[in-house]
């Protein structure tokens, strides 16, 4: 690895992803710098951060969470800057290097798009981006020179192992998922599921959107969607397979039949590692396998009717156009309104596909349409709420 340093800004920087992305860096040896630092209303972790690292840029979304916090705290070399605007000029700044995209859900699309036209380095954890954009977001990267390097644990290891054969002889590639607290349950226990049990996951730590997400198996469908984009494939050539102990992270198969995976325990410091010194491998604090104890690693067909989010997904992978962004916003929608207690949890994917049916599709929509279909996805959500 150069020894030259790496500035980072981590967009995001209390989410889950955020902080272990902070972590790493910390763990780096100087290699990596936290040049500029994002949140929206978790203000005061926001200025903690800040304050232990020095980052020349602190970024508040929220001005009303902004205007409320105590900033004295913050470095005399930091600078303040408040409202979502700010995301853009920051991460277009000439002392960025990479773009940590972290920001959860469908906000974090403009600043990912900012950094990718100014030309950087994104490692992106934003799934959503290339969920709602991804012809867009990948046409615009190769324009521009800009990278775009996987941070989700399937995509990363996905990633990596297509590093072990030419793209032209990839046949399929594996998603795994864990499965979920509900990979047991039968449909009519599901329709007893409380926001305490969907957020009780069995192998990650992860925030509540994403947690609902795995327990719906709605997160899996969107990677069906984002790994379509990212990696240049077919919607038949992505395939999932459930595997609870979340060891194996995704596989690639060849036209040889060989098939190439990725392990390693289930955390995330692992890909954002990778993602942030890539290409180069470093020692870092991700936990290691323990080969000196047994080890099962089961997999098994995911089942489509208790769990029909997977065919949305690959339905809006084929489809493209606008169907990704309604999909993510309608899905956003519902979900808050699950973890509000106005949406029943087997209503998530019905609401999700009632919607995704009922819009205006376009095949070839510019980035303002999907902006505006993802407002309308959002009010017909709301309908379900209301009843």
């Amino acid at each position: 690895m150069s020894d030259r340093v790496s500035n980072i800004a981590v967009l995001g920087a209390t989410g889950s992803i955020g902080q272990s992305a902070l972590a790493v860096i910390a763990a780096s040896a100087g290699r990596l710098r936290p040049i500029a630092l994002s949140a929206h209303s978790r203000t005061g972790l926001l200025a903690r951060q800040a304050a232990d690292t020095g980052a020349a840029w602190v970024v508040a979304t929220d001005p009303q969470a902004a205007q409320q916090q105590d900033w004295t705290i913050l470095p005399a070399g930091t600078e303040l800057l408040i409202g979502p605007d700010a995301l853009e000029t920051t991460v277009r700044r000439a002392e960025v290097d990479v773009v940590l995209a972290a920001i959860v859900g469908s906000a974090g699309l403009r600043s990912t798009w900012a950094a990718l036209d100014a030309g950087k380095t994104v490692a992106l954890a934003n799934k959503e981006t290339l969920v709602m954009a991804g012809p867009l977001v990948t046409a615009l990267a190769a324009r521009r020179g800009a990278k775009i390097l996987p941070v989700d644990s399937e995509h990363s290891a996905v990633f990596q192992a297509l590093q072990a054969g030419r793209r032209e002889e990839v046949r399929r590639i594996i998603l795994t998922a864990s499965g979920g607290p509900f990979r047991n349950f039968s449909r009519a226990q599901m329709q007893h599921v409380t926001v305490a049990d969907a957020l009780a996951h069995p192998t990650w730590d992860m925030g509540p959107k994403i947690t609902v997400d795995s327990a719906t198996m709605m997160n899996k469908a969107l990677e069906i969607i984002e790994a379509r984009w990212l990696f240049g494939l077919e919607a038949e050539q992505i395939d999932v397979v459930v595997h609870p102990q979340s060891i194996v992270h995704s596989m690639v198969e060849y036209l040889d039949g060989s098939v190439i995976a990725q392990l390693s325990p289930p955390d995330m410091k692992l890909p954002i590692q990778y993602a942030l010194t890539y290409p180069a491998r470093t020692a870092g604090i991700s936990p290691r396998m323990n080969w000196t104890q047994p080890q099962r690693l089961e997999f098994e067909p995911p089942d489509l009717e208790r769990f029909p989010a997977l065919t949305l997904g690959r339905e809006a992978a084929r489809a493209g156009g606008t169907t990704g962004a309604v999909l993510n916003a309608a899905n956003e929608a519902a979900v808050a309104g699950f973890l509000q207690g106005e949406l029943a949890f087997t209503d998530i994917v019905p609401a999700c596909r009632e919607v995704l049916e009922h819009h205006d599709f376009d095949p070839s929509p510019t980035l303002d349409e999907l902006i505006r279909v993802d407002g309308w996805a959002r009010k017909e959500i709301a309908r379900w709420v209301c009843t």
